[in-house]
């Protein structure tokens, strides 16, 4: 790498555009100098204006495709340019795929030197309207209400009464509640000035059940316009089954308080992955993409290989459900989160399946395990599904000290997996396959599943 930048800003020049980052954006480089850019797509060349460098890399942006990707579409949403949501709807399906796969090919081999297959991408037949879960903030723009969702790393609100990958009732909800805000008497909230009430509507559906929930996220608890609201959504949203109300008086962009109240039908939702039910709450923590939840988890599953006399651990259970599609097949589960109330969904998800070959427990995965183990309570498999930054140091230190035969672990970030891949191989453990699998097409995201045996 030179001292000093190849290019400067304000530079005009012709790149090839030869992969993605991690958000999403197109990387050309020069001398090895990389320029990021966004809307740019692998295997094509543009004009590209220098807008800002820095030391180890830069921005430009697009003046001209002069040779396009041959996956290169048309963008179907009106908004996707300036709409945080999707990064890739300019990418054909079958484009973003094969760049899925590259990629988690390119990090294992990179960032892991894991030399085991990885398989093509499980993708969808249908990669639109997946979500069911929509949190849309209100706004004002003026004197006129908007809703939708933000700009890329922003908390501007990008107006839309349209989303191409969220549910029919999210988009009557944002069709249909802005124009009739002012005659409700409801004014929405400014997150600059702390004034107004309505922060968000949150709305989320059971894909198999068809039950839906919407909760209203107001800045104050008395809201006198709740009859009238509950009444119109019930009007726009025929199949909703609960109405709740969240309060959230805090100067934050959180969106939930901690504060829910009912105000119609049922405290929860239900929905089914595969053959185990789930009781949705206002708050609890549910895949947003159930059907290739379903995909995800019996890739798990099937890495497992139970054969019904096993002692599966579940570290980061989170609400239970890996825990319960493996307690199907396993002589008992034992899950593990440091969320107490995700572990109370967890019991109550066993109660509501009728499961009694589970055990759930609250604490640090990596404090609890080794007390486990020395209870005489050890494994014959275990499973992780960490967050994005990956496994603790002291939870990979535990497996290598309690080694379990098999491990599988569940990832929302290849790159982080690969890490953690490395540390465990290093430890007598070897990759023996790694499963893609695409949980939110159009965006930048893959989730992966790597199946792993200690050695001799």
């Amino acid at each position: 790498m030179t001292a000093t930048a190849p290019v400067k800003k304000n530079d005009r020049l012709t790149v090839y555009i030869e992969d993605l980052t991690h958000d999403g954006a197109g990387v050309a480089k020069i001398d090895g100098y990389p320029l990021f850019i966004q809307g740019g797509l692998p295997d094509e060349t543009a004009e590209v204006h220098v807008l800002k460098t820095l030391k180890n890399y830069g921005f430009a942006k697009i003046m001209n495709i002069t040779e396009p990707s041959p996956d290169r579409v048309a963008a179907p949403c009106p908004v996707f340019a300036q709409c945080g949501g999707c990064q890739l709807q300019h990418l054909s399906y079958e484009g973003q795929l094969k760049w899925k796969e590259k990629m988690v090919r390119n990090v294992m081999t990179r960032i892991g030197k894991i030399d085991a297959p990885v398989l093509p991408v499980k993708g969808m037949d249908n990669p639109w309207h997946y979500r069911n879960k929509a949190q849309i903030p209100f706004g004002l723009n003026g004197e006129a209400p908007i809703a939708g969702f933000y700009k890329t790393k922003s908390h501007d609100i990008v107006d839309t009464d349209r989303c191409l990958i969220q549910t029919a009732e999210a988009d009557a909800i944002l069709e249909g509640l802005k124009p009739r805000l002012w005659k409700l008497g409801i004014k929405p909230y400014n997150e600059q000035t702390g004034q107004g009430m309505l922060r968000h509507v949150v709305v989320r559906k059971g894909r198999a059940t068809n039950e839906v929930m919407v909760v209203l996220v107001t800045k104050k608890r008395k809201f006198p316009q709740a009859e009238a609201a509950v009444e119109l959504i019930k009007q726009l949203v025929p199949n909703a089954t609960s109405i709740m109300q969240n309060i959230n008086g805090e100067k934050t962009n959180v969106i939930f308080g901690n504060e829910t109240l009912k105000l119609w039908g049922n405290d929860t939702i239900e929905d089914t992955i595969g053959d185990v039910r789930f009781e949705i709450s206002a708050r609890s923590f549910y895949q947003v993409n159930p059907e290739q939840t379903e995909v995800l988890y019996k890739q798990a599953l099937d890495y497992a290989d139970l054969k019904g006399n096993e002692t599966v651990i579940d570290a980061y259970c989170g609400i239970g459900s890996i825990s319960l599609f493996l307690a199907q097949k396993a002589k008992s589960v034992m899950g593990v989160e440091i969320v107490p109330q995700a572990i109370e969904d967890a019991k109550r998800n066993a109660e509501l399946n009728g499961f009694t070959n589970t055990y759930f427990e609250a604490g640090p995965a990596e404090e609890v395990i080794p007390r486990w183990y020395k209870e005489g309570k050890t494994a014959d498999v275990l499973v992780v599904d960490p967050p994005r930054k990956g496994c603790d140091e002291a939870l990979l230190n535990t497996i290598l000290e309690q080694r379990p035969k098999r491990v599988v672990y569940v990832s929302c970030n290849p790159a982080t997996l690969a890490r953690d891949l490395r540390i465990l191989e290093d430890g007598g453990y070897k990759t023996q396959e790694v499963q893609p699998v695409d949980m939110f097409p159009h965006t930048a995201h893959c989730e992966a599943v790597a199946w792993l045996e200690l050695g001799e």
